[in-house]
């Protein structure tokens, strides 16, 4: 007896529904790069969740957005949220529709009922503080890479950058060579989150591990790129996601819980805010679309919090 098996082929349907769901996906992905200028790891989390409802409700047919109803948006979500019950993945597919219908917006699709019936879950505005690293921990992060065997200059570069300029991992993976000016002391930062060009001044310090990573470990490379991988071929530079590694690592090695770039932008920013910089010097530095996202860390400026606090019922002030 034949022990072999044979799988029916995808009918006609399903094919042309496939490669119109892959077609419009690719369109939505090259409106968020080209138009929204979001990062790859937001990209890809916005076409996961884009991805799923189009192959929930056109799996047999071709997208279609006015085939497309709020009761199928409502089913969607239900079904999200069976799968995943936390507030994180329930904002997260929110965040993702809504971008999605957005886009679908700018191609005069009528999206309003959709965007209608999407909820999320209760977030307070500014309810948590930012979590930062303490000047011990920052030493002992700064530190470990004396223990590393395989490019510590370039990792120690790296953390710096996020720990001093306050870059994203994918800022830090896209610096180039050129856009150092050693003798005026600035970084340009070319394709950022913003869509727009920014200089920032270069910490003495930043600047001396850079040249460092650049003068003494550096592979020969072709790349402009001021980060290239470690392993042959020299010739591409680092990704967002192997910055991201080297971040990761430095905390692990350093007994400090993982949390990445992020971790090390918040710090920055503490750190201005507690040496007098205002919000909105906070916010050019970060590069901020809206001051509303700098407001958190006001929170921070304990000397400026301490002057506005009302006295303790009963006490003396």
């Amino acid at each position: 007896m034949s022990t072999d098996t044979h799988l029916p082929a995808p009918s006609a349907a399903a094919t042309l529904a496939s490669d119109s769901i892959g077609d419009e996906l690719r369109r939505y992905d090259e409106h968020l790069r080209d138009v929204r200028g979001l990062s790859p790891g937001t990209r890809r989390d916005y076409l996961r969740v884009v991805g799923r409802l189009l192959r929930q409700q056109f799996a047999d047919e071709g997208v279609v957005i006015a085939n497309l109803h709020p009761a199928g948006i409502r089913q969607f979500l239900a079904d999200e949220l069976d799968a995943h019950k936390t507030p994180s993945h329930a904002s997260a597919v929110a965040a993702g529709l809504r971008s999605y219908l957005r886009y679908r917006s700018t191609c005069g699709d009528a999206v309003g009922a959709l965007t209608a019936v999407i909820a999320s879950p209760a977030h307070w505005t500014l309810a948590t503080l930012p979590k930062t690293l303490t000047e011990e921990e920052v030493a002992q992060l700064l530190g470990s890479f004396s223990e590393v065997q395989r490019s510590p200059k370039r990792g120690y570069a790296i953390v710096r950058c996020g720990l001093d300029l306050g870059l994203r991992a994918g800022e830090i993976a896209a610096l180039m060579i050129s856009d150092i000016d050693w003798r005026a002391g600035t970084v340009t930062l070319r394709g950022t989150k913003s869509l727009r060009q920014d200089m920032l001044p270069l910490p003495v310090e930043t600047g001396e591990a850079l040249a460092d990573y650049l003068q003494h470990e550096r592979p020969t490379s072709a790349s402009a790129a001021v980060f290239v991988r470690y392993c042959s071929p020299h010739d591409l530079p680092m990704t967002s996601c192997a910055v991201q590694k080297v971040i990761a690592r430095a905390f692990r090695r350093s007994g400090l819980a993982s949390y990445g770039s992020h971790r090390l932008r918040h710090t920055f920013a503490c750190r201005l805010v507690e040496h007098g910089s205002s919000l909105k010097e906070v916010a050019d530095l970060l590069r901020h679309r809206s001051l509303t996202t700098t407001q958190i860390y006001a929170k921070l400026d304990t000397p400026k919090l301490a002057m506005v606090a009302l006295p303790w019922p009963g006490s003396s002030a």
